[in-house]
């Protein structure tokens, strides 16, 4: 589970990046487009965080399941002596 966590992260990172760079960019600008920079970059800051966040969820999904590895693999060496 921690993998797909950490694959999601990338991709909010990678999309975060990107509405950040559009804010910068004349496509903001231009009419038509969806929304002003402000809105571009607050888009990016939030798929920031959110990605963060994901990424810690992440790390302590693959942290619990090393320790609950490790009592297991104790337990089964308890149990052969």
């Amino acid at each position: 589970m921690g993998r797909n966590l950490y694959i999601l992260a990338a991709t909010l990172l990678v999309l975060a990046l990107v509405s950040c760079g559009v804010s910068y960019t004349n496509i903001a600008q231009q009419p038509g487009s969806p929304g002003d920079q402000s809105l571009w970059r607050t888009m990016g800051l939030g798929m920031f965080v959110l990605s963060l966040l994901v990424t810690l969820g992440g790390i302590f999904a693959t942290l619990f399941e090393q320790a609950e590895r490790r009592a297991e693999e104790q337990r089964r060496r308890g149990r052969q002596r």
